[in-house]
């Protein structure tokens, strides 16, 4: 079963009337369902005849199903048609494999060219899905658009086989062998820890190659030298999904391995260990969204660091890196390549931020923080990510998970223990 209310401390919550007036509410939440009806797919693969039906993150940019993308549209999904939420979902695990293994991206009927074999992280060409994972929300977007995840055997499969084959150290936090196993991609918390080999610099794809080689298997690579990471947005995600799934909490972990004390601030860990720290991200800030993290920690998250207006509280908040730091960028791309995560502000990773605002009571932060990103939306559209200062709409067009704009516009009274509390 999921959380009792007594095993989270009693706090205040946020007041819940939307931000804007009834016909602006209606006018996004309007064009959120416009876009997510758009980017519906469904068909039946040739090969097997299963059945499969999901939101495609942006139809000319983004044409497959990925995993966490399908895992946000199917919580948006619930608010406009709950059948849709329970068929994405379903399709993910229409994907898996006896093992219980999700990849990232699941390619269905469609073949993928040239480019996409050299690139992709697939073991060969006629792959299903990749051999690689994203952030595993499955448990927890189905814990909040359908119901119980723990009565969906599936479900509870894919997270054995996370325990299995991504805990390195047997304590519960998963491990990632690339930087887009994190969803957060070319991030500069990776620097230091692949250097050339990032993503989207020449030398990534010699590490898709090599991990191809190694079968993705986390242990094979960590014994060839990794470098292997346990990411603290990863592990936040994992631990909402085992606290959906009734198992035991991942935060206390997270809290003992990834928490800087000194700094106030979660960092990942790699081996082999980086000459230098990482750069500090959004991420630093995402395990806000666990209704358990201790209240003294949350409370330096937000009072130390993302009110910081130098750095997190800018004016759609929180960029990707903070604004002082020298890898931050307001950029779409250099030299012609979209390196995604480097300044620009997201809107999942503003609206997990959010969820630890109102479950902590900063009422004013969280309805400043929700009425940037709405004007934004209200103006651009839903776009990939938007500029941090002006709200300019950057990346692909009709991004179906910015469309969680409406997990703030018309907040779910739940959403203040990460819809994980129980009556």
């Amino acid at each position: 079963m999921a959380l009792n209310r007594r095993d989270i401390a009693a706090r205040p919550t946020a007041d819940t009337a939307p931000s804007r007036d009834a016909s602006g509410s209606s006018a996004i939440a309007k064009l959120c369902v416009e876009t997510l009806r758009r980017n519906w797919r469904d068909g039946v693969r040739q090969k097997d005849g299963v059945r499969f039906a999901y939101t495609r993150p942006s139809p000319g940019h983004y044409p497959f199903q990925w995993y966490w993308d399908s895992c946000f549209a199917a919580i948006v999904w619930r608010r406009f048609d709950a059948a849709h939420s329970r068929t994405e979902l379903e399709s993910l695990l229409a994907a898996q494999r006896e093992d219980g293994f999700i990849g990232h991206t699941i390619f269905w009927d469609t073949s993928l060219n040239e480019r996409q074999r050299l690139t992709y992280n697939v073991l060969d060409a006629d792959a299903p899905m990749t051999a690689s994972i994203q952030p595993p929300t499955l448990a927890w977007s189905w814990q909040i658009a359908v119901g119980d995840p723990a009565a969906a055997p599936a479900i509870g499969r894919q997270y054995d086989w996370l325990a299995r084959n991504r805990d390195l150290d047997g304590d519960g936090l998963i491990w990632i062998v690339q930087p887009d196993e994190s969803g957060l991609d070319a991030s500069p918390q990776f620097d230091a820890i692949w250097h050339g080999h990032a993503d989207g610099l020449p030398g990534f794809v010699r590490l898709v190659h090599r991990n191809r080689k190694h079968g993705y298997d986390l242990r094979s690579i960590d014994h060839d030298g990794g470098p292997v990471c346990c990411e603290v947005m990863t592990n936040v995600i994992h631990g909402l999904s085992l606290l959906a799934l009734g198992r035991p909490s991942l935060t206390p972990v997270i809290a003992e391995r990834l928490y800087d004390e000194q700094i106030g601030l979660f960092r990942p860990i790699a081996r082999p260990r980086p000459a230098q720290e990482p750069t500090v991200t959004w991420a630093a800030l995402s395990p806000l969204a666990l209704p358990d993290l201790p209240e003294a920690i949350g409370r330096r998250l937000v009072e130390e660091h993302l009110l910081d207006s130098k750095r997190f509280w800018l004016p759609l908040a929180p960029p990707s890196v903070p604004a002082n730091d020298p890898s931050f960028s307001r950029r779409e791309s250099t030299l012609g390549i979209r390196r995604y995560w480097r300044g620009p502000t997201w809107i999942n990773a503003s609206w997990l931020v959010w969820l630890g605002l109102i479950r902590l009571g900063y009422r004013n932060e969280a309805d400043a923080l929700r009425h940037g990103l709405i004007g934004a939306v209200a103006s651009e559209g839903l776009r990939e990510y938007y500029d941090p200062y002006t709200g300019r709409g950057m990346g692909a067009t009709d991004f179906a998970w910015s469309a969680l704009i409406v997990e703030m516009l018309d907040p779910d009274p739940r959403a203040a223990a990460s819809f994980l509390e129980t009556a």
